[in-house]
């Protein structure tokens, strides 16, 4: 028979999970009948836990439980289509690329799923930047002075930096 630790830093704190390897033999215990005591003294595990873990045995038929909250709606293949979609062509909106993936993948999916879907995987709406259409009166300025300095050199575009002499 073990002689159980008395050193305090060996036992198991509060807060972390008991690994699967620990639960069978305190399962295994109890279906000897041994007592509780026993069983935590042997493996060295608090008596709360080991009576936590033969309680939860005999409710569920398992010492591990389900997965909370509700599953995932898209599966890992789901993922890498819809982030081929929006890499193919990024500007189509969450309605257009759900309707895609329900004719292709037969997967019902929701405008707002797909959104959060794509912002999980790191792709974020972004509005483009505006950029000024040229008027015709800015045209009739910009034109003489781009005539004025067609013939200027990389040097006259740039007199405070150091530009290397480059003969084409």
């Amino acid at each position: 028979m073990q002689t159980a630790s008395t050193n305090i830093g060996e036992r198991m704190g509060r807060s972390q999970e008991l690994s699967d390897s620990k639960r069978g033999p305190v399962i295994g215990g109890h279906l000897c009948n041994k007592s509780i005591r026993d069983i935590s003294w042997l493996l060295n595990i608090p008596r709360s836990t080991v009576s936590g873990i033969i309680t939860k045995w005999k409710q569920l038929g398992t010492t591990t439980q389900p997965p909370s909250g509700r599953p995932r709606h898209m599966t890992g293949r789901g993922q890498r289509m819809l982030k081929r979609t929006v890499r193919r062509s990024h500007q189509l909106s969450a309605e257009s690329i759900a309707k895609d993936l329900q004719t292709w993948c037969d997967l019902q999916m929701s405008p707002t799923t797909v959104h959060r879907e794509l912002h999980g995987m790191g792709f974020h709406a972004r509005a483009a930047a505006s950029k000024p259409s040229i008027t015709k009166c800015n045209a009739k300025c910009r034109m003489p002075w781009c005539k004025a300095r067609r013939h200027w050199t990389l040097q006259q575009y740039l007199p405070d930096c150091i530009v290397p002499s480059v003969k084409f």
